[in-house]
């Protein structure tokens, strides 16, 4: 998926959020929503495009995705526990 894309969707849950309570409830949300919904390389690729700028990332989307680890150089490109490669039953 695209960082334009993921963008997009991410904008999109946090204009929702934000509707839904204070400036913390709206990140918690954002936040829990992408922890549940999203896979890890999307978080991986949406914390590459934070730590890149993001420019067209809504700020609340900008700390939920920090809030969740991503979004900074050292995170953004780590392999997951998932991406490792495990090796055969034998």
């Amino acid at each position: 998926m695209s960082p334009a894309h993921l963008a997009e969707m991410a904008n999109q849950i946090a204009a929702f959020f934000a509707s839904q309570g204070t400036h913390e409830e709206a990140v918690a949300g954002i936040a829990d929503h992408l922890r549940r919904f999203w896979e890890p390389r999307m978080l991986r690729a949406i914390g590459a495009h934070v730590a890149a700028g993001a420019p067209d990332l809504a700020p609340l989307a900008v700390e939920a995705v920090r809030r969740l680890g991503y979004g900074d150089a050292a995170t953004a490109t780590a392999p997951s526990r998932t991406d490792a490669v495990r090796p055969a039953a034998g």
